[in-house]
């Protein structure tokens, strides 16, 4: 790891990243490719150690307040955070100044911070994301060898339901010819159904390659799935979307299943709840101030 003193932590849509790189070493993972413009070997995680302080001068600034999104490119709760701390010294102060946090990750660390998210939760709104992709635990120490296996995550998503804290699954990215089978999807949405989720986020089944995450993909194909590069390049090409071919009959099992439990499945849908802010407090204020009235 090496050290970086950030001159800003929000984005323009409120969406933070404190780490740049990744340990968890999943093996399809865009954040390596080179349009992202990283100059430094993606193991080599560059940590924005002033976080914190950037972050409550941002939301001390904020006029009024939002959602801050948290995961979308880097993982929140990387090996490193476990020492640093920096995430949960972020969310400390998004509680302290009664914002809501939208955060997605692949680690059960995020459990260390459960105190924080209730706390966020009953003052505003907290979304827990949670990405499964692999319902073959074997299967998934391959895909992602440096992180909980979906078993855990899945058992991560059970506690949130019962501290009632709403979750939604990325269920991303679905490699062809690996894990694009109706048994895999099966197992995924029943960790889903059981845990109550409030919505899958799926796109269209497949994968994303680009030049940098393309190398290091078929690198891995080479190591663990003898052949498979050769049917990828040959089907796909330099491909960007590359989608599977079972795809239309899985995400009618994702759709179908999603309506019959009562899971919302439209990205636009979960996109906008993910970014609507509540005020909890205000409510329960007004609501007081009602019956003072009355």
């Amino acid at each position: 790891m090496h050290e970086k003193l950030a001159k800003s932590i929000l984005s323009a849509q409120n969406g933070m990243n404190i780490y740049r790189g990744c340990s968890h070493g999943c093996i399809y993972c865009d954040a390596r490719s080179t349009c992202y413009q990283m100059e430094h070997e993606f193991e080599d995680i560059e940590v924005k150690i002033n976080a914190p302080q950037l972050l409550e001068q941002a939301l001390k600034r904020k006029r009024k307040k939002c959602m801050i999104a948290t995961g979308a490119m880097s993982d929140p709760y990387l090996h490193l955070e476990e020492k640093l701390c920096l995430t949960r010294q972020c969310l400390e102060l998004i509680d302290y100044y009664g914002f809501g946090v939208s955060i997605l990750t692949k680690s059960d660390l995020i459990l260390r911070d459960l105190d924080l998210l209730k706390s966020i939760h009953r003052k505003s709104k907290c979304v827990v994301q949670m990405t499964m992709t692999t319902y073959d635990e074997e299967l998934c120490k391959v895909l992602e060898p440096n992180v909980c296996t979906t078993k855990r995550r899945a058992e991560v998503l059970n506690i949130m339901k019962e501290e009632g804290i709403p979750t939604i699954c990325w269920l991303t990215p679905i490699l062809p010819y690996i894990n694009d089978t109706p048994e895999n999807i099966q197992g995924i949405l029943d960790y889903c159904i059981q845990a109550k989720v409030y919505g899958i986020l799926f796109f269209d089944i497949g994968v994303t390659l680009r030049d940098g995450d393309r190398q290091y993909f078929y690198h891995k194909l080479d190591q663990h799935f003898k052949g498979l590069k050769q049917t990828y390049m040959k089907e796909f090409g330099n491909a960007y979307e590359v989608p599977s071919p079972n795809r239309r009959n899985l995400i009618k099992l994702l759709q179908c299943e999603s309506k019959k439990n009562g899971i919302v499945c439209d990205s636009q849908q979960l996109f906008e709840y993910m970014h609507s802010y509540e005020d909890k407090q205000a409510g329960i204020q007004l609501s007081l101030f009602d019956m003072e009235r009355n």
